[in-house]
């Protein structure tokens, strides 16, 4: 299916169609985005970012967010 096929079946969805469509993409996308995290994380390419992250903690830099 091309992006325009998707584009107009997802143009005539019902609302509560499409709702439910839009929820199933968040958690699709959310789903992505942790595989992502866990093979970033996995390979190293995090280290550096938690290095600096503990460097700013331990300098007090932190903020209570």
């Amino acid at each position: 299916m091309s992006v325009k096929e998707l584009e107009k079946a997802v143009s005539e969805l019902q609302p509560a169609d499409f709702k439910e469509f839009r929820r199933w993409v968040a958690d699709y996308d959310m789903e992505l985005w942790d595989k992502q995290i866990e093979s970033d994380s996995a390979s190293g390419r995090l280290d550096r970012l938690l290095e600096q992250a503990m460097t700013d903690y331990r300098a007090g830099k932190a903020s209570d967010i």
